[in-house]
């Protein structure tokens, strides 16, 4: 067990660093838009380029983001009964959601998504608007966000199976707020 809660640890540093990482994204995105407005305003300029370039990043910012996200607790639940069940039903819970729904989701569309990037690397796809990007980078994001989120949702089962075997005691972390 002690070797799972390793790599457990190691998944979780990989997914801080990642999402300390799209934090910067969002900042990049939001003078990308802002920079894009400004000219179109006053300039009267506007480049499709730079429209795709806020996509993909809007796309990064949710894709890569992800694990962090379910790292943090800052996912969506729908509480019934969860908020009422002590630590080890909670990671009863998680555990059973994490093996049968979250694993086999986030597998299963990086795997169909993998192709689909393929296509786009091998045929070098553009954009089919005037002045618009490689279609490839954009594509990468699906398999590797979607991958990275199956790799925190394997941490976060390994920390769930040491909860429930008596191993691991989880820090009660509050969910992400909204701000």
């Amino acid at each position: 067990m002690n070797a799972l809660l390793a790599l457990s640890r190691a998944i979780d540093a990989l997914t801080e660093r990642i999402g300390q990482f799209v934090i910067w994204l969002v900042m990049v995105a939001t003078l990308v838009s802002a920079g894009n407005a400004l000219a179109r305003w006053a300039l009267g300029a506007s480049s499709n380029a730079w429209l795709e370039i806020q996509w993909y990043l809007f796309g990064a910012v949710f894709l890569l983001a992800a694990g962090y996200t379910l790292k943090h607790n800052g996912h969506v639940r729908i509480d019934i009964f969860y908020g009422r069940l002590g630590a080890k039903g909670q990671a009863v819970i998680d555990l059973i959601g994490g093996l049968f729904f979250l694993l086999p989701m986030a597998g299963l569309l990086a795997w169909l998504a993998w192709p689909m990037f393929m296509d786009a690397w091998t045929t070098q796809e553009m954009s089919p608007d005037s002045g618009g990007l490689l279609r490839w980078p954009v594509k990468l994001l699906l398999p590797v966000g979607f991958g990275l989120l199956a790799l925190q949702g394997l941490a976060e089962i390994i920390k769930r199976i040491g909860v429930l075997t008596g191993a691991l005691v989880l820090q009660a972390e509050a969910p992400v707020e909204e701000t």
